[in-house]
C-alpha cells in the first residue's frame, strides 16, 4: 500500500509520511525512567495522540504500558465515584492477558459493582497491587483526560496518583503516568473561569514540566519530504520546500500534514499558467495555502469554538491582528496563557505573537475589511 499525508487520527509509518519521532520518544523514554509523573498538553491536532500511539510501542520492552483514552469513556462514567471505577476498570480490563488472575478477578468486580462499594479506594488498593505483581515496571497513559479535567471524581482521581506517588519510596506504585490534552492538568485553573480559582486546588502539582518540543522543524519536514520524493520522485528542491512549508506554518503538525496532503492530492499536476507546472513548488504552495485558509477543518472549527467560549480569547486576537498591537509576554496574563494553551499565539523575544502565517492569513474566518461585518469580533 502506497502511504499518504494522514490528517485524521493518529499516524502511523507504515501507512504515513511523518515526521521521525524517534529524538522526541528518547526524551520522552527518558521521563519515564526518571519516575516523572507529567502532562503533554498541546493544542488540537499536535500531534499528542500519535506521540502516545508510538510512545507505547517504544516502552514496551522495558516496561508494562497501560494505554487508555478517557474519550472511550461516558459522560456519565464521571457523574459518580461508582460509575467511574467500574468503566476504568472496564478499560484496564482489555489487557487482561497481562495481569494477574486475582487482578482480573477485582477489576471484573468493579465493572459488576456487585457489591455497590466501588470506590477509588479500592480500585488503587488493586492496582498497587498489580504494580507489585508483575514482573515489568508499570507505566499508564491516559489520553483525552479533558473529557473529565473539570469534574470532582476526576480530581479525586488525581488526588489518588498523587497520594501513591508520595509514598512510592515506601511501596510499589505506578512507574510514570502520562496524561495527555489541551488543559494544563498541572494547573486545573486553566479550565475554569479566573473569578473561580480560588475554589480549586490542582492535585497534580507533583507533575514535572513537559518541555520536549512537539512542533515540526525544517529539518522535520525535510526528513518527511525525503520520503516522499523516494516514492514519487517530484523532482521538489525538499530543503526549499520544507523551509517554505515551515515558513508558512511554524511547524504546527496538522497545518504542515494540511499542506502537504493538498499539494500532493489537489492539485493538478499541471496548469495552464506556464508560471507553475508541477505540485511542490513556491506556486503550488501559495495555491494549497490558499485553499487550506477557505476550507472548514476540524482545527479551524475548533478554534473558532474557543473564540465564541472565551471572550477574553477574542479581545486578545483583535488587538494582535486587527489592531497590530505590540503585546509583551507577561506569564501571569490570563489571556495569553489561554491563547498559548489553545495553539493561537506564540512567543518570540519576549513579544506575544499570532502562531504562524496561516492562521494570520485565515484571520479566524474574518474577511479582510472585517470591521463592522465580522460576527466573531463585531
Amino acid at each position: 500500500m502506497q502511504r499518504y499525508f494522514n490528517v485524521n487520527g493518529y499516524c502511523d509509518p507504515k501507512l504515513h509520511y511523518m515526521v521521525d519521532l524517534s529524538g522526541r520518544l528518547q526524551k520522552v523514554k527518558a521521563m519515564v525512567d526518571a519516575g516523572e509523573y507529567f502532562v503533554i498538553n498541546r493544542a488540537r491536532q499536535y500531534g499528542k495522540t500519535t506521540l502516545l500511539m508510538a510512545l507505547e510501542k517504544y516502552l514496551r520492552d522495558d516496561y508494562l504500558v497501560l494505554s487508555l483514552d478517557f474519550q472511550m469513556l461516558s459522560f456519565d462514567s464521571f457523574e459518580k465515584e461508582e460509575k467511574f471505577v467500574a468503566s476504568f476498570s472496564n478499560e484496564l480490563l482489555e489487557y487482561s492477558n497481562q495481569m494477574p488472575e486475582r487482578i482480573k478477578t477485582e477489576l471484573e468486580k468493579f465493572v459488576r459493582n456487585s457489591d455497590g462499594q466501588n470506590s477509588l479506594y479500592f480500585l488503587f488498593k488493586t492496582l498497587n497491587m498489580w504494580c507489585r505483581e508483575t514482573e515489568k515496571r508499570m507505566v499508564l497513559m491516559i489520553d483525552e483526560v479533558d473529557s473529565a479535567s473539570n469534574n470532582q471524581v476526576f480530581l479525586d482521581f488525581l488526588s489518588q496518583l498523587r497520594g501513591y506517588y508520595l509514598k512510592r519510596r515506601k511501596t510499589v506504585t505506578f512507574q510514570s503516568v502520562i496524561l495527555a490534552g489541551v488543559y494544563d492538568i498541572k494547573t486545573i485553573r486553566m479550565k475554569i473561569r479566573p473569578e473561580e480559582e480560588h475554589k480549586y486546588n490542582s492535585p497534580w502539582n507533583i507533575a514535572a514540566d513537559f518541555l520536549v518540543d512537539m512542533s515540526f522543524s525544517a529539518e522535520d519536514i525535510a526528513g518527511m519530504l525525503v520520503e516522499y520524493e523516494s516514492d514519487h520522485h517530484s523532482g521538489m528542491d525538499v530543503l526549499q520546500m520544507a523551509q517554505r512549508i515551515y515558513d508558512y506554518t511554524s511547524g504546527y503538525p496538522y497545518l504542515v500534514s494540511r499542506l502537504c496532503k493538498i499539494m500532493d492530492e489537489y492539485l493538478p499536476m499541471e496548469v495552464e499558467n506556464e508560471s507553475w507546472q508541477e505540485r511542490w513548488t513556491q506556486a503550488g504552495l501559495l495555491e494549497a495555502v490558499k485553499i487550506l485558509t477557505g476550507e472548514v477543518s476540524p482545527l479551524f472549527d475548533s478554534l473558532t469554538n474557543k473564540m465564541k467560549e472565551y471572550p477574553e480569547l477574542r479581545q486578545l486576537i483583535y488587538r494582535l491582528l486587527f489592531q497590530g498591537q505590540s503585546i509583551v509576554f507577561n506569564p501571569d496574563d490570563y489571556e495569553i496563557r489561554m491563547a498559548l494553551m489553545f495553539g493561537f499565539v506564540k512567543i518570540k523575544d519576549g513579544f506575544v505573537l499570532i502562531a504562524n502565517r496561516i492562521f494570520e492569513k485565515w484571520r479566524f474566518g474574518c474577511p479582510s475589511d472585517f470591521g463592522k461585518i465580522c460576527p466573531l469580533f463585531s
